[in-house]
This record gives C-alpha cells, structure tokens and sequence, in this order.
C-alpha cells in the first residue's frame, strides 16, 4: 500500500479558513504546529488510551466520487481535514501505523462527516460522506510531512 500526500490544510483558530501550506511539523502528543487542534507545550501527557486525534485526512477520490456521484463539488479545504490524499484507502488504516512524509502515525477513527460541516459549506454532504469522510490520527513520531511524499504502512516487527 502506498499512496501520496496531495494537500496540507491547517487553520490557527477554530472557525478560520483552512489555508493551505507546503509542509508541516507535526509533534507526538500535541498535533501539527500551527493548527487550530495542537496541543500546548506544557499540556499535561496523554494518557494511555486517550483517543485524542492529533490529525485528520480524506482522500481524494472522495471528493472526486462527490462529484461524480453526487454532482457536489467538495474544495479539499471545506472538509476542514488537514490532509488529502491519493493512492490510498484510509479506512484500512484505522488500529495500523504508517509513515506520512517524516511522521510516524497511527490511524485511530473515521473521521465521520458532521452536520457542522454541512452547514458552514451549505451543501449536502452528510450522508454521502458516511464512512468515506475521512480518518482522524494520532503522531506516534514527530517530523515534517511535505506535499508530494508518500504514505506507507509500517509493518509490524516479527520476533526473531
């Protein structure tokens, strides 16, 4: 499995435009740096099962299916997802780890489609975005992810 990082999205508060970026850093326990769901610095640590999402993504061909299917054009902005993607079905990655550019994740839920959304872009994306709205992750391994580079799934480790 390997797919390509298409957009970076990140907005500084909630409610801002998404604006769109070349690159990001990403931190393990806080999110991406910059954006409106980083974590503070000094924000005490996750605990084990915390099920806090530090990034969110949806594919590209979702959009495109939008469209196609639906006659909605869906900008990738509007999603208020912070990456698109291509090449790769996220929703095989919820519970496996894969490298995103330099980050090192982990795919924790779907990321559902919300009728907040589906307001503030006054189109009706609800219910064909059931299931396909994209995935939420958690950074196991801090780095820069850049438009353009690759998503791998990390294979487990077998003992020796």
């Amino acid at each position: 499995m390997r797919g390509t990082v298409e957009g970076i999205y990140v907005a500084e508060r909630s409610g801002q435009p998404m604006r769109t970026v070349t690159a990001v850093v990403g931190e393990a326990g806080r999110g991406l740096l910059g954006d409106r769901h980083c974590r503070p610095s000094d924000a005490p640590p996750l605990a084990p099962g915390d099920r806090v999402p530090d990034l969110s993504l949806v594919e590209a061909e979702v959009l495109e299916a939008l469209r196609e299917e639906h006659g909605i054009e869906l900008a990738p902005e509007e999603t208020r997802r912070n990456l698109v993607t291509r090449g790769v079905r996220l929703n095989d990655l919820i519970g496996r780890q894969f490298r995103l550019g330099g980050l090192v994740c982990e795919g924790v839920e779907v990321c559902e489609p919300c009728v907040h959304m589906q307001q503030r872009v006054g189109k009706p994306v609800l219910r064909p975005l059931v299931h396909r709205g994209g995935l939420r992750a958690r950074i196991l391994q801090g780095g820069t992810v850049r438009v353009g580079e690759p998503i791998e799934a990390v294979e487990a480790v077998v003992p020796a």
